[in-house]
């Protein structure tokens, strides 16, 4: 009598073979309306700026010539033939560097100090960084101004720097502040057996690893400080001094408004910040999906 060996499936013997994860898509129905929504928000009035930018003051109020008029440079030509234009830029410039420096020099400690001790000290700490933030800067005028009378600093860019320095120091302690909690607690203790003291640790070891968040910060103090316009009308008592924000309100007056000059000094005023944007677009976006996953 022979005995038969039932030969054994080989598919069950087979171990499961790892099924790739399928991505969720259930939020691709409501994302891409969602984008061409905002693409349409942003983009239209930016295309209406572009394009009353190139028409003559004749065709800006024509509802005739909306999309179709010739197209003209007189406007820019007018602008960047004002000597203002430059040292208005000039200005921008100083005040958007000078406060992302000195904005930066006072949070990256404050964050690091606020994401490494944790007390009630922390939990007050972070409760007035708030309350600062929604203080309106409206209400600071009149105090800055006597202060900064008493100090001399009216009329200077130094003035403006330090009002937009210390508006803009909560915001960037905040946002460093989940950058330095992302950073592994042994590594600090690590360094410390090394004999490595604490700010040797700081400079050394968490700064260059926060590095990421550091130029996020910095890059979106920049930009805010470069529209900079209530401290500098208020505190700038001559206006050739003015930045291009306030330089851009100069354009209204009582006796009209030149909308081509208006649009093409607003076109001009923008390629800086676009030129910044294109160059951090990548390090801006992983830098906040870091800080706010961590």
């Amino acid at each position: 009598m022979s005995i038969v060996i039932p030969r054994a499936d080989a598919t069950a013997s087979a171990p499961d073979s790892p099924q790739p994860r399928r991505k969720k898509r259930g939020f691709e129905p409501v994302a891409g309306p969602l984008r061409v929504v905002l693409l349409l928000i942003y983009a239209v009035p930016i295309l209406f700026i572009v394009l009353t930018s190139l028409k003559n003051p004749s065709d800006v109020i024509s509802s005739q010539s909306s999309f179709l008029f010739t197209p003209t440079l007189n406007a820019y030509t007018t602008v960047l033939s004002n000597s203002g234009l430059f040292i208005a830029m000039q200005q921008s410039l100083v005040i958007a560097a000078g406060t992302t420096a000195l904005t930066l020099l006072v949070a990256i400690p404050a964050g690091y100090g606020l994401a490494r001790v944790d007390s009630r000290i922390t939990t007050i700490g972070l409760g007035l960084l708030i309350v600062l933030q929604m203080v309106p800067q409206t209400a600071n005028v009149i105090p800055l101004y006597q202060i900064f009378g008493a100090w001399g600093l009216l009329d200077q860019n130094a003035g403006v720097i330090i009002a937009d320095t210390a508006l803009l120091i909560p915001f960037a302690t905040l946002l460093l502040r989940p950058f330095f909690r992302a950073v592994p607690e042994a590594l600090e203790e690590a360094a410390s057996i090394d004999g490595a003291s604490i700010p040797r640790t700081f400079w050394s070891i968490m700064l260059p690893i926060a590095r990421n968040g550091v130029a996020t910060t910095g890059t979106l103090v920049f930009l805010l400080s470069w529209g900079e316009f209530l401290y500098a009308v208020n505190f700038f008592l001559s206006p050739g001094n003015y930045p291009l924000s306030a330089l851009l309100a100069q354009q209204v007056s009582a006796f009209g408004i030149n909308w081509p000059g208006l649009m093409a000094l607003g076109v001009i005023t923008s390629i800086p910040i676009l030129i910044l944007f294109t160059f951090t677009y990548r390090l801006l976006r992983e830098g906040l999906t870091l800080g706010a996953v961590k």
